[in-house]
């Protein structure tokens, strides 16, 4: 039995990180490996951080310790940290990465816990170079990635930026493992029942935060071409602004888009997800770039069909013409697109789908982290 430490986000707060890495203890857990999740006491200072709330109202998950302890902008507690957990003396640390804004502190916390001359350090990699340019990007991350023994990265997108800093550390990629843990997958009708939706409507979904790469914009513009007008179909936005709302409702205001969108822009709790994931038809992804994706595996565990722009990881992940399609990033060829996926039927996808989702489990992830430790 290992001691494991995962630093990241964890309850109570909120987010596909946090996410990840309470589903990722609890396979460690499975494997028989005592592990516990290290986060953060602040994360984000207020003006960095683009949403209403940082924290979920959720109830913590059972049998999992989460400490908060990380102050991300406070250079004493980042010693304070490292030594605490320096002591504690883990066999293996799995911090994530996915801002060069954490690599300061995130850095700091490793090179002191390397000092045990004890514990491994396995970095698991969603973004390196990333989606939204800073200045310090460069500096933080190659500060951070020298305080790691190894590396996992969940697309070829990200392998490739991370041998661009560190071309010699053992690296692996792994897919992204399918969240299972929003529940079993439940009827259209019953679905759209709870959300209070026409059952016989055409419904595709975009689902998760709203930020400039994803694209939002390039599908509602999509959504304005006549041959989706005329076929009836509806899209409904559920997740957060992370940008500014204001282009997105001149978009939809210049195309009298209203009668064509369910707008459910607030944050949508874990409870929830599994009801807009089964209520769609299919899952849109209209992205300008992108690395991988969380809502991929989403879609992927509750069977639902995926309309992806050719992309980084997208179009790898999402086998064209077999669990969806993949257009250009562009509102036209993303409108044939969605046209496309009604042409074949929901029901094409499907075997597929169940296929394709095989390889995509928690206990490859704990295996490979366990490999490259050592």
């Amino acid at each position: 039995m290992a001691k494991v430490i995962i630093i990241g986000p964890g309850h109570p707060l909120r987010g596909g990180l946090a996410t990840f890495n309470q589903r990722l203890a609890k396979a460690f857990q499975e494997a028989g490996d005592e592990c516990s999740i290290v986060s953060f006491s602040l994360q984000y200072p207020g003006f960095l951080f683009p949403g209403k709330t940082q924290f979920s109202d959720e109830p913590a998950p059972e049998d999992l310790e989460i400490r908060s302890l990380i102050n991300s902008v406070n250079p004493i507690n980042w010693l304070r940290v490292g030594r605490k957990l320096r002591k504690e003396k883990p066999d293996l640390v799995i911090v994530r990465y996915w801002l060069p804004f954490m690599g300061p502190a995130l850095g700091t916390i490793l090179r002191k816990i390397r000092k045990n001359k004890h514990t491994k350090i396995v970095c698991i990699a969603d973004n390196v170079i990333p989606h939204e340019k800073r200045p310090g990007d460069k500096p933080f991350t190659k500060y951070f990635l020298k305080s790691c023994d190894a590396f996992i990265t969940m697309s070829e997108k990200v392998m490739a930026d991370l041998r661009l800093f560190e071309k010699n550390k053992p690296a692996e990629l792994v897919r992204h493992p399918l969240y299972d843990n929003f529940g079993a997958i439940i009827s259209k009708s019953e679905a759209r029942q709870h959300l209070q939706l026409p059952v016989n409507d055409k419904i595709i979904l975009f689902f998760g935060f709203i930020r400039k790469y994803k694209g939002l914009d390039l599908l509602l513009e999509a959504m304005a071409d006549p041959r989706i007008r005329e076929s009836g179909i509806k899209l409904m936005v559920a997740g957060e602004f992370y940008d500014n709302e204001k282009g997105y409702r001149e978009i939809i205001e210049k195309n009298q888009l209203q009668d064509q969108l369910i707008l459910k822009t607030d944050f949508i709790p874990d409870s929830e997800v599994k009801y807009y994931l089964c209520a769609a038809d299919a899952v849109i992804q209209p992205y300008r770039n992108a690395t991988q994706s969380g809502v991929t595996p989403l879609a992927y565990h509750f069977e639902k069909p995926m309309v992806v722009t050719n992309v980084g990881g997208l179009p790898v992940l999402v086998p064209h013409e077999k669990v969806g399609l993949v257009t250009e990033p562009d509102p036209e060829a993303i409108a044939g697109g969605i046209l496309r996926f009604y042409q074949l039927g929901e029901d094409y996808f499907i075997p597929h789908l169940r296929s394709e989702k095989q390889q995509y489990s928690w206990a490859n992830l704990v295996q490979a982290i366990r490999n490259l430790a050592g």
